[in-house]
């Protein structure tokens, strides 16, 4: 019988030209189009708008012939802000000086009242009620009395201030403390963990979230109070805020610096909460389920 022998030819150094597969060539970019247009839209959509509605109001006052001590164009007020910053900046800096140290104060109380209220159910029971009250009577009620026991007035616009921003960040941190899934309390207990160390590695890394909140919504309330107070009080001279401009402004029939103090209170307000919701951004973003964004 004849074998039949198979001559096995060499394999080819070079791969067939076959087409590769796009998706096995596509190298990831850093940076993601579609992420860099939706921030871009997200960012040119409020600009527009507003750019449309300052067009619009110089239009109006142009078209109608609006009296500037009616209603100023938008020319007028953005002279008035550069003639008069000697005026509007230190202001500003009394007002910001009042904001931040009351937002301070308010996050330093707010904290540590909401820690000691979730210590005994008999601790909040006596203390919370009293929060409550001072929460909902109106701050313009109760400045006189505190204008009448404060040192100085500054002192009086401060603790007007922090009154009207604690209550949030006391109440949001508290629920947050509250709010702890209980397995998880169940396992620190079952491995003995002591109630500082609870409190340190579960329980404010959980109210996290809600204390952020707080923090939101006490620095935008930290503002308005510090107006609404020195309004209240009536501060004047030289060491007095925006709010005293404001009634100066009024007074004088000087509107155009009226409208340029409501847009540097304006832009202020716009800028805390900016700078508060950056913040909750970048503490929440890796882990949190209201920070991270959803795969579907």
């Amino acid at each position: 019988m004849r074998t039949l022998e198979t001559t096995s030819r060499p394999a080819s150094t070079h791969a067939p030209n076959v087409p590769a597969d796009p998706a096995e060539e596509e190298v990831p970019s850093s940076i993601d189009p579609n992420r860099l247009g939706d921030r871009l839209i997200r960012i040119l959509i409020p600009v527009g708008m507003l750019a449309a509605l300052i067009l619009l109001w110089a239009w109006y006052v142009s078209a109608y012939d609006v009296p500037h001590y009616i209603l100023p164009s938008p020319a007028r007020v953005a002279k008035a802000m550069i003639e008069d910053w000697h005026i509007l900046g230190p202001a500003l800096l009394v007002t910001l000086k009042i904001t931040f140290t009351a937002l301070a104060m308010a996050l330093v109380g707010g904290v540590a009242l909401a820690v000691l209220l979730i210590q005994s159910k008999w601790i909040e029971l006596a203390l919370y009620p009293y929060a409550v009250i001072l929460q909902v009577t109106p701050i313009v009620a109760i400045a006189p009395l505190i204008l009448i026991y404060a040192p100085t007035t500054q002192s009086a616009l401060l603790i007007c201030a922090w009154l009207v921003a604690f209550f949030p960040i006391l109440s949001n941190t508290a629920q947050g403390l509250k709010s702890v899934d209980h397995n998880l309390l169940n396992l620190f207990e079952l491995y003995d963990a002591n109630r500082w160390q609870s409190l340190y590695l579960l329980r404010l890394p959980a109210a996290l979230p809600y204390f952020l909140t707080g923090l939101r919504i006490g620095g935008g309330l930290a503002l308005i109070a510090a107006v609404v107070a020195e309004f209240a009080a009536g501060s004047a001279g030289a060491g007095s805020g925006l709010a005293f401009r404001l009634l100066e402004s009024q007074f004088r029939l000087n509107i155009p610096r009226l409208f340029a103090a409501l847009i540097l209170l304006s832009v202020t307000g716009v800028l805390i909460f900016f700078v508060t919701s950056l913040i909750s951004h970048l503490l929440l973003h890796k882990w949190h389920e209201s920070a991270v964004k959803r795969e579907n």
